[in-house]
């Protein structure tokens, strides 16, 4: 058996921060989709001159970084220039993906997780996961932190709430599901829980052995086994 992916997603508000928290207290690997996803559209990126070179120098800020506000607002009355920049940054996220799965993969991890906001709605990563799990709390607990994080009026939260996909519907994707409707103590429980099974899943001596032999130089054969991993 080799290591295996893991995706964590939930809603607005739901606590998955939370969630991530306690996860990386106990070492697990995690992998945030949004942190590279603001990466790899930095002045070092591929993604960055492919950018400036279909959008122009206006959406740059002075310090020649991207104006994400602007681009936001130039994409968003526009879907045919988001498909563009989708189609820009895309594979440059998920080969930052897939060397962070390496780097995991070579020291020896378990399993990695994988932090995708929508990982539910664009329903394109998840057969690559072997398990998904949606951090989930009921709606009115949900509005009351939207409002209370953001300032939000209850109309105001309803309708960035109606905006997704509904939790109740997601809660049927995920094959585990963390309720973070209570208090943080009944969280992390459920957290360690989760890990305690994920840590048991897997006879994983195969995989600390495929680690080895990379560290002893044998590239090649990791980029087979990670390919396999992903197939």
């Amino acid at each position: 058996s080799t290591m295996f992916l893991v995706g964590l997603s939930g809603g607005i508000a739901t606590g998955k921060s939370t969630v991530v928290a306690v996860l990386r207290e106990l070492g697990c690997a995690v992998i945030d989709a949004d942190v590279i996803a603001r990466e790899v559209v930095q002045p070092r990126f591929k993604a960055y001159q492919q950018i400036v070179r279909y959008f122009g120098t206006e959406i740059l800020l002075e310090n020649g970084e991207i104006n994400r506000e602007a681009l936001g607002n130039i994409i968003f009355s526009h879907p045919e220039k988001r498909q563009l920049l989708n189609s820009i940054t895309h594979p440059e996220i998920q080969k930052e993906m897939l060397k962070q799965i390496l780097k995991y993969f070579v020291l020896g991890y378990r399993y990695v997780i994988l932090d995708i906001p929508l990982l539910f709605e664009t329903n394109r990563l998840t057969k690559f996961m072997k398990y998904t799990v949606l951090v989930y709390c009921d709606v009115p607990t949900q509005l009351s932190r939207l409002m209370k994080r953001n300032g939000l009026s209850q109309a105001e939260a309803e309708a960035r709430v109606a905006s997704q996909l509904p939790l109740d519907e997601k809660r049927k994707l995920a094959t585990h599901v963390i309720d973070n409707s209570g208090d943080r103590e009944s969280t992390r429980r459920q957290v360690l829980r989760l890990h305690a099974r994920l840590e048991d899943s897997l006879d994983f001596l195969w995989a600390r052995l495929a680690a080895g032999a990379v560290v002893a130089g044998l590239g090649g054969l990791v980029y087979l086994l990670l390919q396999h991993l992903i197939s």
